[in-house]
């Protein structure tokens, strides 16, 4: 009964502002004829009412898995009321003006001003309103899909000869459960492919939830291949912690099919746990642990104390973890000769701005590292911004990256 009542209220304050903006869509639409008036009433208002019906349909079915019908209708929707917010802030300008015109009115003797609404801020307010709704849109239909392959070469005093010039590529989330069909991920994998690198390393969230979202995609991401191996490690999202399990066996048993998925693809899953890496005679480490979050709510799974053990005398070390958040809360104070570090987890949040000497995105207020490179000394952090998405089905800015860097000794 609760969660109807708080989805009462809710449906409540958007009609209240959709009364609100409803004036803004008056105010432009005010020399239309008659018909063209009522039909873009009844859309605005049918509007409205789908999102209303949408929010009672999510309550009752709280707890079964999110589809990918229900996302594009929920990102579509607040895509919608987001932009509503936009026009909003414009109708505050215009009532504060509108409002002085009354005092001035209200003091003279001769009022003189009109303090009816300005067409002019209505019509701006939905023109700029038009344009991040353009955005996502866009990101929906292409940005989704619109795979970005960037290089980065890093330079170390201390790597062996033997791995001057050695190829990693790197890819993140893939959230293999938001994919209508297997065609994208197969474009995915012949990019992957085209690098040619030494080693591949995935770096956690195979899936949303559950393990069965990846089984339609084994046979295309086994052909993921590298010259060596390929490295994989888990994200928050594979453990099953935000589905209500019919019993605590039932989720140890998903967690179990997901791991053997990785085998299945040829993956070497790690495990907190770490592998030697040969060639001629000189050897680098690979270290992977499973996720470990410094910010509230995100259980600490890894044990990097397990991971490292054994490669103490190894002269770099390169370390597969999900979470950026791990580099701050453990990795650069603990574990200082640990080169390299590749993450990922924040998605760019899929949306901001992303041009060569700025980036920008709402995420950057929750994590100190969130997408690129960052260095701190000697070592380096790289947070991947990911291969799929989750929730809003699209990318605007932080576009689907596959990473590849080539280690240069210094």
């Amino acid at each position: 009964m609760g969660r109807f009542i708080s989805n009462g209220v809710i449906i409540l304050l958007l009609f209240l502002i959709d009364m609100y903006v409803f004036q803004a869509v008056k105010a432009v639409t005010q020399s239309l004829s008659t018909t063209a008036q009522r039909s873009i009433y009844i859309v605005y208002w049918a509007i409205f009412a789908i999102t209303a019906a949408t929010i009672v349909l999510f309550t009752l079915t709280r707890g079964t898995p999110p589809n990918n019908l229900k996302n594009y209708l929920a990102s579509i929707l607040f895509i919608i009321f987001a932009c509503k917010l936009v026009v909003t802030v414009f109708l505050l300008l215009d009532d504060a003006i509108r409002l002085g015109k009354i005092v001035l009115n209200n003091t003279s003797k001769e009022p003189s001003f009109d303090p009816s609404r300005n067409k002019f801020l209505s019509q701006l307010g939905l023109l700029v309103a038009a344009v991040p709704f353009s955005a996502f849109i866009y990101g929906m239909v292409r940005g989704a899909y619109n795979y970005q392959v960037k290089r980065v070469t890093l330079r170390f005093p201390n790597l062996p000869k033997a791995f001057d010039g050695y190829k990693m590529l790197q890819i993140s989330d893939l959230h293999t459960g938001s994919f209508n069909s297997t065609s994208p991920l197969k474009e995915a994998v012949s990019l992957i492919n085209k690098q040619e690198a030494d080693l591949v390393f995935f770096t956690g969230d195979l899936v949303n939830n559950m393990a069965v979202e990846v089984q339609e995609h084994i046979d295309t991401l086994k052909e993921i291949k590298a010259k060596t191996a390929v490295f994989s490690v888990l994200g928050n999202h594979d453990y099953g912690d935000y589905v209500s399990w019919e019993s605590p066996e039932v989720k140890r048993q998903n967690l179990k099919t997901l791991i053997e998925s990785h085998s299945r693809m040829g993956w070497q899953i790690l495990m907190n746990e770490n592998r030697l890496i040969e060639k001629d005679g000189e050897h680098i480490a690979v270290l992977g642990v499973e996720n470990w979050g410094n910010r509230a709510g995100f259980p600490k799974y890894g044990n990097l104390n397990r991971a490292y053990a054994g490669t103490e005398n190894s002269p770099f070390k390169a370390l597969l973890s999900h979470d950026p958040s791990h580099w701050d809360g453990e990795i650069n104070k603990s574990f200082q000769d640990i080169d390299l570090t590749l993450s990922g987890h924040t998605h760019g949040m899929q949306f901001g701005v992303n041009i060569p000497g700025w980036k920008w995105s709402p995420v950057q207020y929750v994590y100190k590292q969130w997408a690129g490179l960052y260095q701190k000394g000697k070592q380096y952090l790289y947070v991947n911004t990911g291969l799929g998405f989750l929730g809003y089905p699209g990318r605007v800015g932080f576009l689907p990256e596959i990473t590849v860097f080539e280690l240069k000794r210094a």
